[in-house]
């Protein structure tokens, strides 16, 4: 299963559009089918924010959307209290509450992480770091890809 970002299905809506791929959206909707694809709901929420076409998209194609429960919750206090967040004292360049709520859903149900966040190389306030800097962390070990590494990784011809 993969867990999707809004940063990657926004990546992937923007840079393929759906007119010019269809056959990359027919596979994504078989993904979505399969529940290969999913998103927790804060995700899914700023997608619709964002880019309401793609989010109805995902509505149309019967996206499964991860509840944040408790066993969610729980796995986003451990990730705050790893990166010495406080409360919802994050930092404006580090993730936010959403983020931590995506990669502990990641966690919570054994899933890849599919995020087009930049990674950073050397970060030294935990706060800051980013989704796929989070993931990278030994005690997270969360697989986070690009959406062309993850549209590579399955091997499908368009």
């Amino acid at each position: 299963m993969q867990v999707f970002d809004a940063s990657s299905m926004i990546h992937a809506w923007d840079n393929y559009p759906l007119r010019q791929f269809p056959g990359l959206w027919e596979w994504m909707a078989d993904q979505i089918a399969k529940k290969h694809l999913v998103m927790p709901d804060v995700a899914f929420e700023e997608v619709m924010g964002k880019t309401p076409d793609c989010g109805q998209w995902l509505k149309d194609n019967h996206l499964e959307r991860l509840d944040i429960n408790n066993a969610v919750l729980q796995e986003a206090m451990r990730l705050k209290g790893l990166l010495g967040i406080v409360g919802d004292q994050y930092h404006v360049k580090g993730v936010g509450e959403n983020d931590i709520l995506i990669i502990a859903t990641a966690l919570v149900y054994q899933a890849k992480l599919v995020s087009d966040e930049g990674m950073q190389h050397s970060t030294v306030i935990p706060a800051k770091r980013k989704i796929p800097t989070v993931c990278a962390m030994p005690e997270v070990a969360v697989s986070c890809v690009k959406f062309i590494e993850f549209i590579k990784r399955s091997g499908t011809i368009f």
